[in-house]
């Protein structure tokens, strides 16, 4: 499986971004998906993850201002980001997996990151 993120950029706090991660290769079976994200000097974290049929999870530093959604025939998913803050700043991955995406694990499958920097 192979994930190619893309959307990432340069923007001022308060601003939008949507980044978009299209899956390509032996997809049959990734029944979910999500967005972790790396400071730097930070660990990667958790952001988002979403199934197959819909279903999403977030971490709480994001409710409310990151949703998460896929195109299943596109193999697509996005992560739309409202009210950036300066403290979004990182590059954000995208990651794949037959189990569920939760905090802590390490996906199956990695994107390349994007770069998202948010000025104050």
């Amino acid at each position: 499986v192979q994930l190619q993120a893309s959307g990432g950029g340069l923007v001022q706090a308060g601003d939008s971004l949507r980044l978009s991660c299209v899956a390509s290769g032996r997809t049959f079976g990734m029944n979910f998906m999500g967005w972790f994200r790396q400071a730097p000097g930070k660990e990667r974290e958790f952001v988002a993850a979403i199934s197959r049929s819909g279903g999403t999870y977030s971490a709480d530093s994001v409710k409310g201002r990151f949703t998460i959604s896929r195109d299943n025939a596109k193999n697509t998913v996005y992560l739309q980001m409202n009210r950036l803050k300066p403290e979004d700043t990182a590059v954000y991955y995208c990651a794949a997996d037959p189990l569920p995406i939760v905090p802590g694990r390490a996906p199956a499958y990695w994107g390349q990151g994007t770069q998202v920097t948010v000025s104050s």
